[in-house]
Formats: C-alpha cells, structure tokens, sequence
C-alpha cells in the first residue's frame, strides 16, 4: 500500500478525508510536499484533537464560583507588603543561586503577534524609544546586567542561560535576526532556540481547515506547548548538563520584565517551592485577565470568562478584590518539577478553545479571508501545571514597575507600543528622581518626583540602559544633584560623560 493510500485510509477513519479533496490538482512538487506535512500527523491524536474542539466550542464556559477560594497569605510574598529585610534577604539568595549558574530565563516566543499586525515575532519590534531597542535586545541587556549584578556580589564569573521557545513562524527569523545583532553580546552557546509543535485549525463541527489546497491551516499549540517541546528537543537534558535548577518562565510581550529577578528566584528558592507565579494586584474587577487562586484547594489559574461579575466583585474588609492576583504569565519552575510534568503530567492539560478567524479555501477551492470567527485553535497554557505543583507560592509586585504587555496596534484601548514605551520612559523617569536628579522638559521646566504619570501623548522622554542600572540602582552616585535636559538616554556613553563631570574633567 502506497504512502497515499496509508493517509487515505487514516483521514477516512478520522473523520477528515475533506483534507484530499484537491489532490488532483496540484502539482507533482505541492503533492510531494503536501504528503511530507501529512506524514508527521499523529492521525488517531488528530481524530481525537477534532472532536474534543468540536465539544468544546459547543459547550457552555464553566464557572467555578463556587470552589474558588483565594490564594492563602502564608503563600504569598509581596514587594509592598513583605518587611523590608525579607526582601533584603530574598534578592541575596537569588543573586547567590545566579552566581552559582543554577539560574537560566525561559523565553514563550511562539505566538504569531497578528494583533500587533506586523510579520515578524514580537521581540523584533522596536516600540520607539529614543534607543529605537527592540524587546530582544532588552532583554539580553538585562540578562548582561543580572550577571553584572551577581558576578560582583559573590565574586565569580556565572552565567544565564537563555532559553527561547518559538515556534514555525518565528524560529528562522529569530535565529536570523539573534545573529544580525551578534546576540546582543551574549554567547550564541548560551542562548538555547527551540520549536513547538504545531496542531491543526478545525471548523465549529470539527473538520480540519484548509488554508490552501494542499495546506493544513496549522497554528501553534500555545505556551502550555512547553512541556512537550521540553521533551521533544531534549531541552531539560540540557539544562542538567548545565547544572540549571531554577527557571524564571516569561512571555516576550512584557516590556518591563525583570530577567532572573533574584527577589522572586529567592523568595520562591527560600519558600522550597518547586513552582510559582508573579501576580499583580487587578486594575478593577472585569480586567481581563485570569486570576491566580485556589480551585478545590489546589492552585489553579481561573480565566476572567469562568468568574461571575458578582464573584469579580467581591471584596475583602479593607475594600480590597478577594480575587486580586491577576496572572501576568511570570513563572518559576524548578527543574526536577518540569521533569515530573514532562515525564507524567504533560498529557493531563486542560485544553482551552480560542475562536479565531482563519483564512481558508472553499469547497470550489476559492481563498476566503473571514471577516468573523470561523475556526477553533485549541491551545494549552503554560500555567495548567499549578495543579501538579506540591509547594506552590505566590508573588505580588507593582504593576507600574513590572507589567506591561505590548499586544496591539496604536490605536486600540491598552497594550499598544505607545502605552509599553511610556510605561518604560515613566519607570525610568521615577529612578532618575529617586537618585537625586531632576529632569528639564523642552522649556526648561523641571519634571519632578510630584509630577502626575505622563501621559501617552506627552511622555517625559527618559531611557536607561539596562547595562546601566538592572532595576535603577547605581543611579543615585552618578545623577545625584544633576539637571538633566529631556529626552535623556543614559547609556554606556553618557555614563562615562557624567563620571567624567562628577570628578571634574569636564
């Protein structure tokens, strides 16, 4: 029986021989790559994948109101509500774990960024800083810095490995794009790129989309992928190799993430947890955006969908939400946990159903671009292993100072590159007044620590290099006194200029 007649016969009992239907008309060279993507379906998984997105998307959201309960104080830190000597002591044990090389970053990078409406990943984009940086190259900067930081603390050279997840779509261009940039100055064998799988597109009765005659519409799995590619491309074997224990697990979108931030490595490191999540404190009660609480006892991320408007709202003594911990998709893992969830967990995640609108082509083979939701991509998230978690712990911190995701165009309500490059200059501009200095607008005014947040359409232009400061220490020797005319970029360069005018060179 021929390769053809195999994946016939196997499309057939799978509900899906629709796939075929424009076999004929390709060419020899589309059939023969056509045939070379179907070989690689797990076709009993596919039939399987088809139904359970069909269910789904026919199926009612859950709530689960009633079995919430939020997350317990005795497992939560918190940057505003910890005692100033605990975090003290966690950012000594996370610097201590750094310098030790027991700590690498974990980068999902395998989303499209089609709200964003660009075509190429998310970390390419430059949001328009006075440094025209790109998120990658932040990133990495801040990665430098992080070393720096510990290095100079314990004494020892140590490094961070940098591990990135993409996907089809962006592993060749991020690959192009990491060696165009000579890697931001890390070593290339210390940035590890690896590929999630890829799963079908399925209409609302569960047939497989065809984007073209000879091509699956395929998309990613979404993070929760991680724990399969984890397997797939031998990447814990790696990090054993490196003697890695501990990962910070982030998205790319968050223009204000701490890289290996050594108070959360060591408050999670402290606690003897084996799996925990930063939280922000929700903007109001229908923010969209899951919550980090207890489901049955066990520590679950709840999406916004899945909670009652009255639930939303309820709140504690001091006026505050009871539901509060909004997931800002900012993880610590222990490496032997992701060991137990690659080798017994990872087939136990919850499938979510996202309705997307998927080009495809007709029963006459005509393309059509949807103008609604056509399709279900059913993704995992990289949060269904809480469950499996046996020390969970929580982490609270400052949204202003940690969270600001880049996700659409200008021109939508939130998460566009103007409100991520303004969040960045207003973080930055509180270090600087901090430190003792004071910032000049174009007229020569000063903009001070009183000074309300600047808006989107009038950021004070400030920007700090992380190679500068990580989180803005150091800063207070060298601007202390200073007035400093906007927009102000305080790289490599400019630093030696101040140091130079401190000690009266110039």
């Amino acid at each position: 029986m021929s390769r053809l007649e195999q994946l016939q016969r196997g499309l057939d009992s799978a509900g899906q021989a629709h796939v075929l239907r424009f076999w004929s008309e390709l060419s020899e060279e589309q059939q023969e790559v056509f045939l070379q993507d179907l070989v690689l379906l797990d076709l009993q998984r596919l039939k399987e994948h088809c139904e359970a997105a069909s269910r789904a998307a026919a199926g009612p959201a859950p709530t689960l109101d009633r079995v919430m309960e939020p997350v317990p104080p005795e497992i939560t830190g918190s940057v505003t509500r910890s005692d100033p000597e605990s975090l003290t002591r966690w950012e000594d044990e996370g610097l201590l774990q750094i310098s030790k090389n027991r700590v690498a970053v974990l980068l999902l990078a395998g989303g499209q960024g089609t709200r964003l409406g660009v075509p190429y990943p998310k970390g390419m984009y430059d949001v328009g800083l006075p440094s025209r940086k790109t998120l990658y190259q932040i990133q990495a900067e801040r990665i430098h810095k992080i070393q720096e930081l510990a290095e100079r603390r314990h004494g020892s050279k140590c490094t961070v490995p940098w591990y990135i997840m993409t996907s089809e779509f962006t592993l060749t261009p991020t690959q192009t794009f990491f060696k165009q940039n000579n890697y931001f100055g890390l070593e290339p064998s210390d940035i590890i790129m690896f590929e999630q799988r890829m799963i079908p597109a399925v209409t609302f009765d569960g047939k497989v989309i065809l984007e073209g005659k000879g091509k699956i519409a395929m998309a990613p799995d979404g993070n929760g992928g991680l724990y399969q590619a984890l397997v797939d491309h031998k990447v814990l074997e790696d990090m054993k190799q490196r003697e890695v224990e501990y990962l910070h697990v982030y998205c790319v979108d968050n223009i204000l993430v701490k890289m290996a931030d050594p108070v959360f490595i060591g408050f999670c490191v402290s606690r003897g947890a084996d799996c925990g999540a930063k939280v922000v404190e929700k903007a109001h009660p229908a923010e969209p955006v899951g919550v980090v609480c207890r489901v049955r006892g066990v520590p679950q991320v709840v999406e916004y969908s899945e909670i009652p408007p009255e639930t939303a709202q309820l709140r504690g003594p001091e006026g505050e939400l009871v539901y509060r911990a909004g997931n800002i998709c900012n993880h610590f893992f222990s490496r032997t946990f992701l060991q137990d969830v690659a080798e017994k967990f990872k087939d136990q995640l919850k499938q979510h159903v996202a309705r997307k609108k998927v080009p495809f082509v007709d029963s006459c083979g005509n393309q059509v671009k949807p103008t609604k939701p056509n399709g279900i991509k059913m993704e995992k998230f990289v949060f269904d292993v809480f469950p499996f978690s046996r020390n969970f712990v929580v982490f609270e911190v400052i949204r202003k100072d940690e969270f600001s995701p880049l996700k659409n165009t200008d021109g939508a309500a939130s998460d566009t590159p103007t409100s991520v490059r303004t969040s960045l200059m207003d973080q930055h501009r509180r270090w600087v007044c901090s430190a003792g200095a004071s910032l000049l607008d174009e007229d020569g005014n000063i903009v001070g620590p009183e000074t309300s947040e600047s808006s989107d359409q009038h950021p004070v232009k400030c920007e700090i290099s992380p190679l500068v400061s990580y989180f803005g220490e150091g800063l207070e020797q060298l601007l202390k006194g200073k007035k400093l005319q906007t927009p102000f970029v305080l790289d490599e360069k400019t630093t030696k200029v101040l140091q130079g005018q401190s000690s009266g060179d110039l």
